[in-house]
């Protein structure tokens, strides 16, 4: 799968979280979501900058950014679609996804799934992706 149908397929299934997932459909949509928040972050702090403001001798510092706010946003339901579909190509339903509450060990496992390659042939989720 190509980085356009992968980004087409996550937002024509953004609610869709039967079926499966290929390696490459995720990681692509994963790749779209990094570079997006990189780009929109740099534009949000070229245009809106950083606030620094101090009362009673505190100091805090915000930053305003509704172009990666507005992305997040965008992209929160078809990134959840994509892992939990991506969740069952390695034939585990996707209540597996709390599993990265659990620190370091979580997000290992997480990530070894996410790279590992999916069942050959059917699974109980679905036709092959590939």
């Amino acid at each position: 799968m190509s980085f356009i149908d992968s980004i087409k397929c996550c937002f024509s299934n953004y609610l869709t979280f039967s079926g499966r997932a290929s390696r490459s459909e995720y990681w692509w949509f994963t790749l779209f979501f990094i570079v997006g928040v990189i780009i929109l972050t740099i534009l949000d702090i070229s245009m809106f900058g950083t606030t620094i403001y101090s009362q009673d001798g505190i100091r805090g510092q915000t930053n305003f950014a509704p172009f990666t706010s507005a992305f997040s946003l965008l992209i929160f339901l078809p990134s959840i679609s994509v892992l939990v579909r991506r969740l069952h190509d390695t034939d585990r339903t996707g209540w597996w996804y709390w599993i990265i509450l659990i620190p370091v060990v979580g997000i290992i496992l997480m990530l070894v799934w996410l790279a590992s390659r999916g069942t050959r042939g059917d699974n109980r989720y679905g036709s092959d992706p590939l």
